[in-house]
């Protein structure tokens, strides 16, 4: 037993310990990822940052510029920032569910021809996604602190949410991989659910304007939670609530446990199928 009465068989708990073994083979696996999304590119890792920069323009042009859409009420009036705050957590999230689930067959030849650890190939794509994530964000602080100049004590509350994000998303992220190895519709599934998991995150539609019987929908959503959290430290220099923290948490650690579990029962046919 752990010191915290924790069995040292819970999937977590080897998936971490394994890690903590192969630390090198994951950064291996991180800069590999990261060098292929942009390899043979003039650009290179400026792709990274080109992605998200022309989704904003092109959501700022429909539903500022068109639409005349402005931030909500208490909100800084500036609605590029506050829609990228909105788009990031967002942008990294979706991104690592959709390559998780081609991942194993991108890597099949590893897993099927040597001894791998085929949970470090999701966990990869998140990290390699996260690289993506912090360029971007790096450039939103930037941003915030030249047209706001609002940057405070409140951001360093952002790498609690992008590890309960991170735990959420490679947990879901095990889960989607090994069932497109069995069933190889899961992508195209997965990307009709995450269709409308957007809209069902306040980006654009903000939290007072979904309609009262559907906010319950809102309210089980915890990227509706990380979204919030983004925007209440780098544009309001506020401190999300423990409620909002615990909610992530919850669904975070869930996810990755559940994940966890999921992943290392399918994992036994995937050389077979594969």
């Amino acid at each position: 037993m752990l010191a915290f009465g924790l069995p040292k068989r819970l999937p977590g708990y080897l998936f971490l310990q394994n890690l903590v073994k192969r630390r090198g083979l994951l950064f291996q696996l991180v800069r590999r990822d990261f060098e292929q999304r942009f390899v043979g590119s003039v650009a290179g890792w400026l792709w990274g940052l080109i992605h998200p920069l022309v989704l904003l323009l092109s959501w700022t042009f429909v539903f500022s510029v068109c639409l005349h859409q402005k931030p909500p009420p208490g909100q800084p009036g500036n609605y590029p920032l506050f829609l990228f705050a909105g788009m990031l957590p967002w942008l990294l999230f979706s991104e690592t569910l959709q390559r998780s689930s081609s991942s194993l067959l991108d890597q099949a030849s590893l897993i099927t021809k040597t001894v791998f650890p085929a949970e470090m190939v999701p966990l990869s794509v998140f990290l390699s996604s996260l690289v993506s994530h912090l360029m971007a964000l790096a450039l939103l602080l930037v941003a915030v602190e030249v047209w706001l100049r609002s940057l405070g004590p409140a951001v360093l509350v952002l790498p609690l949410y992008m590890l309960l994000l991170g735990l959420l998303a490679v947990g879901m992220g095990w889960i989607v991989a090994a069932l497109q190895v069995y069933l190889r519709d899961t992508s195209q599934v997965l990307m009709v659910v995450l269709t409308f998991w957007f809209w069902l995150t306040p980006i654009f539609i903000f939290e007072n304007q979904f309609p009262q019987r559907l906010r319950v929908l809102m309210y089980a959503n915890p990227l509706a939670y990380v979204v919030r959290a983004y925007r209440l430290t780098l544009l309001s220099q506020q401190v999300p609530s423990l409620a909002d923290a615990g909610v992530v948490a919850a669904y975070g650690v869930g996810a990755f446990v559940l994940g966890g579990l999921i992943f290392r029962h399918l994992k036994r046919g995937f050389a077979d199928v594969l």
